[in-house]
């Protein structure tokens, strides 16, 4: 493919192998974005949870969203927006992989790279719920990048390894 905007042939794609791909991608790839952030955590601890203060402006009672699994409290609503962002973006990278293979750039770390830059450069800015990019500590610039990118390529391994399984055919772009 030569151009960055060059699509796949519309009869070999496989949106619902992409979407079902992209679930289960999602799924798993949360956890890895969360398994990140316990050695690199993501923000100051004088800082607010951005999830949480998200939760709070749509009216949420946030500080009741939890549970208890072995002595620990757990937050199941800022839990619960990090698992839904994850399965968002997965089905969507996944569905516009079938139809765009530049997305797919360094095994999915582009994507991952412009997903950190607008979330954390727009979309919590914005919204007030994180200072600018430009404001940020450095450690939670390396935090946030690298568990996006390490978040991306699991998802693009299982985007892969089950449309492969499944269609037992490559990539659209290659057929």
């Amino acid at each position: 493919m030569s151009s960055y905007f060059a699509t796949t042939n519309k009869q070999v794609r496989r949106y619902g192998v992409a979407l079902w791909a992209g679930f289960l991608g999602g799924n798993i790839a949360s956890f890895v974005k969360w398994g990140t952030e316990n050695p690199l955590p993501p923000r100051t601890p004088d800082r607010a949870i951005p999830p949480a203060e998200m939760l709070r402006d749509f009216g949420f009672q946030v500080n009741e969203m939890i549970y208890t699994y072995s002595g620990h409290l757990v937050n199941w609503g800022v839990a619960g927006v990090h698992h839904l962002f994850s399965l968002f973006f997965a089905m969507f990278y996944c569905f516009v992989a079938e139809i765009f293979p530049q997305i797919k750039l360094w095994q999915g770390v582009a994507f991952a790279i412009l997903i950190t830059i607008v979330f954390h450069g727009l979309v919590l800015p914005i919204g007030a719920w994180a200072p600018p990019i430009w404001e940020l500590p450095l450690d939670e610039l390396i935090s946030e990048t690298f568990g996006h990118i390490v978040w991306m390529w699991a998802i693009e391994i299982f985007r892969r390894d089950i449309r492969n399984r499944i269609t037992h055919s490559p990539d659209p772009e290659y057929q």
